[in-house]
């Protein structure tokens, strides 16, 4: 199949949104399939304010168009609600083009912590973004429920993966834990308001709280909590290492959909704590960890988990089932309908 995914996320970012793409599209390439990414490194873009490491690209949708159109795509997913999704979108609608989109991020609640919108305001932007999409893509069953409520009931699982030859429960612990008062607790992720990240280092748990992770909270955060240790940004073998020494691995964020790290700390076999929200909620079961409005109390809980169960938990996720999902979620073209290379021409910018 010929699929174009069109994203405003993109290298040289790294979130959960960036690294679920490449790994998909990974999987997808060695399954056979063509696949074709308009992202903003292929126009002039500017900063996202206040999120740097977001461009915005000066898309037009005639000029996407004609991308599209040359590319001659079997099925269109548009992954992200930002200046290339809307070039796509309105080239898809323009043209009777079915597309799916994906659910990424609570982005009423993420905005809400940022700019002085409410949540039902940015609602109406979301239900008028996807409801054109065929599917809608969503990492948990919550998420589903929660955009049905809002009138968007065509929603399709697409989980989340773990590489399980970097993450696993085997690997020894970041050489710098060495030395660290126990218990270690753990957060890693961008270091930015949205993650509440504060909500984490305000807790009195015993022990040391290790941040991994860089962000425009950095520098604020580091300056008030000098007990707790900043290691940046890590990435392969160092992060995995991270995971697998620490004793629980916190995850303060209400916003996000899923949580891609908090899989890889299970599959490390590092219990999980968090609130009880969307995300979390649905994934840390059966003894992996701890959800608590007191975050403090998830902790204390999570430290008494058992970490053969937290690895357990964590190898059920793996990359080829997220993407068999992904494939299904594109299988609303009918095969007698689908443009080939020979019916470019008719495709119109």
């Amino acid at each position: 199949m010929r699929i174009l995914i069109v994203t405003d996320a993109w290298e040289p970012q790294v979130n959960g949104v960036v690294r679920t793409l490449q790994a998909t599209i990974g999987e997808l390439r060695k399954s056979g399939h063509e696949v074709e990414v308009i992202s903003p490194d292929l126009f002039r873009s500017i900063p996202c304010p206040s999120y740097g490491e977001i461009r915005l690209a000066f898309a037009g949708w005639r000029r996407v168009g004609r991308m599209i159109a040359r590319f001659a795509p079997q099925a269109i997913h548009i992954s992200t609600e930002g200046p290339l999704g809307f070039a796509a979108r309105r080239w898809c609608l323009k043209n009777g083009f079915p597309f799916t989109t994906a659910y990424h991020t609570r982005f009423p609640e993420y905005v809400a912590a940022r700019l002085p919108l409410s949540p039902a305001f940015m609602w109406r932007f979301i239900r008028w973004f996807h409801r054109p999409a065929r599917h809608i893509m969503v990492a948990t069953r919550s998420l589903a429920r929660e955009l049905a409520d809002q009138g968007l009931g065509q929603t399709m699982m697409w989980e989340r993966g773990v590489d399980h030859a970097l993450f696993h429960p085997d690997r020894a612990q970041h050489p710098g834990f060495a030395e660290l008062q126990r218990p270690i607790q753990l957060y890693v992720g961008r270091v930015a308001v949205e993650k509440n990240i504060g909500a984490f280092l305000d807790t009195v748990q015993p022990g040391t709280k290790v941040i991994v992770g860089d962000g425009p909270a950095l520098s604020d955060l580091a300056a008030r909590h000098p007990d707790a240790l900043f290691l940046g940004k890590l990435g392969g073998e160092a992060l995995a290492s991270a995971y697998a020494g620490a004793d629980v691995f916190v995850f303060p964020s209400r916003t996000d959909t899923f949580g891609l790290v908090v899989i890889e700390a299970l599959s490390c076999g590092t219990p999980v704590a968090a609130y009880p929200v969307p995300g979390p909620g649905d994934i840390v079961t059966g003894g992996a960890g701890a959800l608590d409005e007191n975050l403090d109390a998830a902790i204390a809980a999570a430290l008494e988990c058992d970490r053969n169960d937290a690895a357990a938990l964590g190898a059920r996720y793996n990359w080829p089932g997220c993407t068999a999902q992904f494939l299904k979620a594109l299988t609303f073209v009918p095969a007698d309908a689908m443009p080939d290379a020979a019916a470019a021409p008719r495709l119109t910018a």
